[in-house]
């Protein structure tokens, strides 16, 4: 009896996908035993890891934004640095710098804490647009270019940058260019009452207090990780989905109440979350569904509000949620 290529292709496929996602969901609960009451945010920052894109965490201090960093570098045996983001902050400060060698009489390059797998901007808002626009190749390209020299970053490569939106003395928005560079944005939130307990009594039970990171196992390497990522680029994607992921992005552009609307990279954004949360949903292919979850994190980001709305305090979830209301998903 004879095995049909193809068929044996989509079962090989099939079972990669399940181990895959049944990877990506031990690594979700690993991460949940330390950080209480945010699983969606973990779940995001996660789906961007899978989706090879950037977050932009947004939250008062205090919530656990490091915390997140830290607990998913562990959890792959990456490497993580974090930058303190301030006003005299120098772009070389970032990315690295070539020094003369007075022993060698030659000129060395010191390579910054970009050079990493998890890259931490913390509070990036506020340092001047010059040292934020030192990210803006990294991202995009994974690699920094120093005195004409261009080196690769590690591999896998995320940008988390975090935000406090409360304070705004001191700060700079965010240059449009950048936006666009994190594929999604999350909102950290106070967790509910009864999270917040089970926070508390998980500190007290500690020996020495903190909230037991050096407990965080480490479950995969880096190579799993890119593997992870090429299994999501698999998945199948109709070309009903295709054109929904366009219809949704093209209604912000001529959506009442927003003054600009999202451009072309917000498509493939849209589309590589969706993959992404379809494998940690163990789906061989993109639903509807799946792009609906993640289009609100993928475009609140990338659309500017009219000054009317702006004044009113209408936040640009509302306006995606009635996009989500009125453009038709596919049903088939």
């Amino acid at each position: 009896m004879t095995t049909n290529p193809a068929t044996s292709a989509d079962e090989n496929l099939q079972q990669r996908l399940q181990q895959a996602s049944a990877l990506a969901n031990n690594l979700l609960n690993e991460i949940k035993r330390v950080l209480i009451g945010q699983d969606a945010i973990i779940e995001q920052v996660l789906i961007a890891l899978i989706a090879r894109g950037h977050v932009l965490i947004e939250g008062v201090p205090g919530l656990g934004k490091t915390l997140l960093v830290r607990s998913l570098a562990k959890c792959f045996g990456g490497q993580f640095s974090r930058v303190q983001f301030t006003p005299d902050l120098m772009p070389s400060d970032v990315t690295g710098h070539a020094m003369f060698n007075m022993a060698k009489q030659e000129f060395e390059i010191r390579k910054g804490p970009a050079f990493t797998n998890l890259l931490l901007a913390d509070e990036i808002n506020r340092a001047p647009a010059k040292t934020q626009a030192a990210l803006l190749e990294v991202m995009q390209e994974g690699q920094i270019t120093i005195e004409g020299q261009s080196f690769k970053t590690g591999e896998p490569f995320m940008v988390l940058a975090t935000q406090n939106p409360v304070e705004q003395e001191g700060t700079y928005p965010l240059p449009e260019a950048e936006l666009d560079r994190f594929m999604l944005k999350v909102i950290i939130d106070y967790p509910s009452e009864n999270d917040e307990q089970l926070m508390l009594r998980q500190v007290s039970s500690q020996a020495q207090g903190g909230f037991g990171l050096e407990h965080i196992r480490t479950l995969l390497k880096p190579a799993h990780v890119l593997s992870l990522q090429k299994i999501a680029e698999q998945i199948t994607v109709d070309e009903q989905i295709l054109q929904y992921v366009v219809k949704l992005v093209r209604a912000t552009r001529s959506w009442s109440g927003i003054a600009r609307g999202a451009g072309p990279r917000a498509c493939i954004a849209l589309l590589a979350a969706a993959r992404a949360y379809a494998l940690i949903s163990n789906n061989t292919f993109v639903t509807p569904d799946d792009v609906k979850k993640m289009f609100i994190p993928a475009l609140r980001h990338r659309i500017l509000l009219s000054p009317e709305l702006a004044i009113e305090g209408i936040a640009a979830e509302r306006i995606l949620h009635n996009i989500l209301l009125q453009v038709d998903a596919p049903r088939d």
